[in-house]
């Protein structure tokens, strides 16, 4: 039985939200693959994402960002990771090799963790890298020019160029310096559109409109007990933030999956983030974000989210103060365009199963 690892990055739920229609898809070619997963991310996010038996290795192979919240890098923290993640990179890289020999791995796949591509190369295992970022392209623009910085980013892009591919997922960063990029179509699942049933389980009439509030899964809080009321409005936030308002309410007690959750809701509001805004865009729901600071990726992702959905910009501080009435009106006014199609789940998947033994 051919066995995959696959490494998803914790740093938000983005990273699971792309990885798992790739494995769901790779079953669907190759039903007799075992698969191990390696990541930090929540056990049941994983499991939601992920079709089928999988065995969980829970450890990050990466970190990306120390994060100050789901807007700012906490730049001096992340350089002091790096600079001990990088201390003695190649006894770092036979450790995870002597891992990935133990447990027979014949194919690995990484989101977007380089290590286990270097790891993986320096033992003749074949790997792939997906992602709509790399970690080498982010950390040169938050560290480029400090001399402390170019041996790893060195490293960082030795490894990514020792894959076989790293899969750029449409929307992505150029990655212009990586030879072996490659370009796939969007990710994303698709959920079935079930608006009657939110709102008969919120015990909301029909006029009331559902907007779904998702920072995609790191740790943050806003302060929705000032925020306005607005009749006919409704809102679902996380329930870390205890909502304690006839007008909220957390969406995890609802014990929907997510992403048909989304599906059902009449605006989703959040940052630049590949998972949400790929979801929205492809589901056909209307987005409402703020921009994240010093965040290369997320001009990419708006240009596009821009082309697909319908979708309003607005300022973080009236973010936090939920002040967003008027731009919801403006969202839900806007002509939707037609939906992109979540190919790349099964032009990567393809690729993986070609080279899987069998």
């Amino acid at each position: 039985m051919p066995h995959l690892t696959a490494y998803i990055s914790g740093h938000g739920f983005g990273h699971v939200a792309q990885t798992g229609p790739v494995l769901n898809a790779l079953r669907e070619m190759r039903p007799d693959v075992a698969l191990t997963v390696v990541s930090s991310a929540p056990p049941a996010v994983l499991r939601q994402r992920i079709d089928g038996d999988f065995t969980l290795e829970p450890r990050a192979a990466d970190f990306g960002f120390v994060m100050e919240d789901p807007f700012r890098i906490d730049r001096a923290a992340s350089a002091r990771a790096y600079q001990q993640f990088h201390a003695d990179w190649p006894a770092r890289i036979a450790a995870e090799a002597a891992w990935l020999q133990a447990r027979r791995t014949d194919l690995v796949l990484a989101n977007a963790a380089y290590l286990p591509l270097a790891a993986a190369r320096s033992v003749g295992i074949p790997a792939w890298g997906l992602s709509s970022l790399n970690w080498a392209g982010l950390f040169a623009f938050v560290y480029g020019g400090e001399a402390w910085a170019a041996p790893i980013h060195r490293q960082m892009l030795e490894a990514y160029a020792g894959a076989k591919a790293f899969f750029k997922l449409q929307p992505a960063m150029p990655m212009d310096d990586l030879p072996n990029s490659r370009w796939s179509g969007p990710v994303a699942r698709l959920g079935q559109s079930r608006p009657a049933a939110l709102r008969q389980a919120l015990g909301l009439p029909a006029s009331c409109r559902v907007v779904l509030v998702a920072l995609g899964g790191i740790a943050s809080r806003l302060p929705i007990a000032d925020w306005p009321v607005t009749p006919d409005l409704f809102w679902l936030v996380p329930a870390a933030w205890q909502p304690a308002r006839p007008d909220m309410g957390a969406f995890e007690s609802l014990q929907w999956d997510f992403t048909e959750l989304l599906a059902s809701v009449d605006a989703v509001v959040g940052k630049p983030g590949y998972g949400t805004f790929a979801e929205a865009a492809c589901n056909g729901i209307p987005m409402l974000y703020a921009r994240r600071p010093a965040w290369p990726e997320q001009d990419v992702l708006i240009d596009w989210l821009r082309q697909t959905a319908r979708c309003v910009e607005v300022p973080e501080a009236r973010l936090e103060k939920g002040a967003l009435a008027s731009d919801l009106a403006a969202l839900w006014h806007q002509e939707a365009p037609p939906r992109p199609e979540p190919t790349g789940a099964r032009e990567v998947a393809a690729a993986l199963a070609a080279g899987l033994p069998m």
